[in-house]
């Protein structure tokens, strides 16, 4: 194999960058040249590729974005849109494609194996973390921890005016962000899409809850049943007409700023073995990191929600929160 591209697909995550770098530096050692696809599969469609060297990717690996950019593409889940993003790639003269993203991403991909036997190797760069897989998707370390740190600042003026806060996060279809920074920040209740959302059950965690608090944290997933921060908020306040409630909307910061150092050396050591996968003829795979080891898995499994949250964290949850 003397041609490989790279491309990044769907939301952008904290750690994009630096996995472009280790797959651009592996690929050259290897004496591959490697070509860069702007726009993921848009791009692919249209044709925008930029070739790669080693000096494309110096001082990157910091930054958070995607220097490929990315995109979603309608057009790639039809025939016509596969075809010509197949003729690019014989065009450019392509051999092995390796893919950043998420579900979409990975769903492109195997659909595109199923009629064009180019190979794929697969990253996982989401916020979500929620691919099966991998322990740790690129992202999802910088996406808690911005969380965490937005969210005490908010606890230092909840606390300044004794207010409780409703802080919406990101995870229309998956909560491990609200679980994980909701833990991370002491919050007083979690509010997640894997679990049913029982109003009447927060209801009675603020009314057994220490009076003495000063600020109260409510972490939402932005996917929740009940309408989000928001909404939530106000029915809340109908029932505890004492709570000064305000509410705050984190939004797209949480996929932005510099990659932590656990996201840089993930995202390191994925794109490293990524390329070496390829060069081995993997193909239709992702690659995923389990219990500290490499791990490769069929996109058609990798995809699958992971939809169960350990009832023992949401036990000790509970027990922290008193």
């Amino acid at each position: 194999m003397k041609k490989i591209a790279i491309f990044t697909s769907g939301g952008d995550s904290p750690g994009m960058n630096a996995c472009i770098r280790a797959v651009v530096r592996t690929g050259i050692y290897h004496k591959c040249n490697v070509m860069g696809i702007m726009h993921g599969y848009e791009g692919m469609i249209d044709g925008e590729f930029i070739e790669l060297e080693t000096k494309s990717v110096a001082n990157i690996i910091q930054r958070g974005g995607t220097i490929l950019k990315t995109a979603r593409s309608k057009r790639f889940m039809t025939q016509e849109g596969m075809k010509q993003a197949y003729d690019n790639l014989v065009k450019f003269g392509i051999e092995g494609v390796i893919a950043i993203g998420g579900n979409g991403t990975f769903t492109g991909a195997k659909e595109f194996n199923s009629l064009y036997k180019i190979p794929f190797i697969g990253i996982p760069g989401t916020i979500d973390n929620d691919l099966a897989g991998t322990d740790y998707t690129i992202g999802f370390d910088s996406a808690i921890n911005t969380v965490i740190n937005a969210v005490d600042k908010i606890r230092d003026t909840a606390e300044s005016h004794d207010r409780l806060f409703f802080v919406e996060v990101m995870g229309r279809d998956a909560g491990l962000i609200a679980l994980k920074s909701g833990i991370g920040v002491g919050a007083e209740s979690i509010l997640i899409p894997e679990t049913k959302t029982d109003l009447n059950r927060l209801f009675e965690r603020l009314e057994r809850g220490r009076k003495s608090k000063s600020s109260k944290i409510i972490i939402v997933a932005e996917g929740d049943e009940e309408g989000g921060a928001f909404e939530i908020a106000r029915k809340v306040k109908e029932k505890f007409t004492q709570y000064d409630t305000r509410v705050s909307i984190l939004g797209h910061m949480q996929r932005g700023g510099s990659p932590t150092c656990n996201d840089r050396v993930l995202a390191s050591r994925l794109g490293f073995n990524a390329v070496e996968a390829l060069l081995k003829g993997k193909n239709g795979v992702m690659v995923g990191v389990i219990n500290n080891e490499i791990v490769f898995t069929d996109f058609g499994k990798a995809i699958k929600h992971i939809d169960e949250i350990d009832s023992e964290v949401i036990r000790m949850l509970e027990i922290l929160s008193l």
